[in-house]
Formats: C-alpha cells, sequence, structure tokens
C-alpha cells in the first residue's frame, strides 16, 4: 500500500511560480513510476507530467513542456512539481500518481495504481 499526500497548492498570479509535494508512505516507493495529474473544472483528468522509478527519465504533457518539472527523491519518499510561468488555464486540482509500470506509459489516467486526494492551484490573471 502506497499512501499519497499532496501539499503546496494555492493561489498566484499569472507568470509566477509554485512547488507542489508528495509525500508518499510505505517502504516500497521506490519501486513506483510517479507523475501528476490535474483536472479542472468540467473536464477530464489530464496527464501534467511522469518520473521513472529512478528519476533518470521524465515525461510530460505537451500543455506543460518547458515550464514545469519534476522531481523526487527516493530517500525522502517524495515527489515535486515545479511550476513556473504559470497560465490562468493552469488552473486545477493536482493530483498525485503513483503506477507499477513504466513512466512513459503513464499518459493516461487509467490503471494508476494509488491517488492522492489532491491539491488546488488557482492562477489569477
Amino acid at each position: 500500500q502506497v499512501q499519497l499526500v499532496e501539499s503546496g497548492g494555492g493561489l498566484v498570479q499569472a507568470g509566477g511560480s509554485l512547488r507542489l509535494s508528495c509525500a508518499a508512505s510505505g517502504r516500497t516507493f521506490n519501486r513506483y513510476s510517479m507523475g501528476w495529474f490535474r483536472q479542472a473544472p468540467g473536464k477530464e483528468r489530464e496527464f501534467v507530467g511522469a518520473i521513472s522509478w529512478s528519476g533518470g527519465s521524465t515525461y510530460y504533457g505537451d500543455a506543460v513542456k518547458g515550464r514545469f518539472t519534476i522531481s523526487r527523491d527516493n530517500a525522502r519518499n517524495t515527489v515535486w512539481l515545479q511550476m513556473n510561468s504559470l497560465k490562468p488555464e493552469d488552473t486545477a486540482v493536482y493530483y498525485c500518481a503513483a503506477a507499477d509500470r513504466g513512466a512513459q506509459a503513464m499518459g493516461s489516467p487509467y490503471g494508476i495504481n494509488y491517488w492522492g486526494k489532491g491539491t488546488l492551484v488557482t492562477v489569477s490573471s
């Protein structure tokens, strides 16, 4: 079992930055690829980014490439999402996810093993 708890969401102006954290419980954290998804009101859950179990490979959704960076520290059971140059369209609830498959295959929310409860990010114009 892996429990995921996100933090770091909040209100930020367009052009600003936020750093989200996801703290994981359990001793098997380093066996999972980790990812971030987001869901805006009335929209489907969208892939943001994923990182391999070793941290050596990262993948991003087209909407955030070049602006967001995902990283992890297996010793601290933590994964982060650094968000820069935020836009109003980035407003959403951001969810941390863990999957026992390759990070390159985390582009879909289906088949994710564990989800966090989410943290709200609001970007004002």
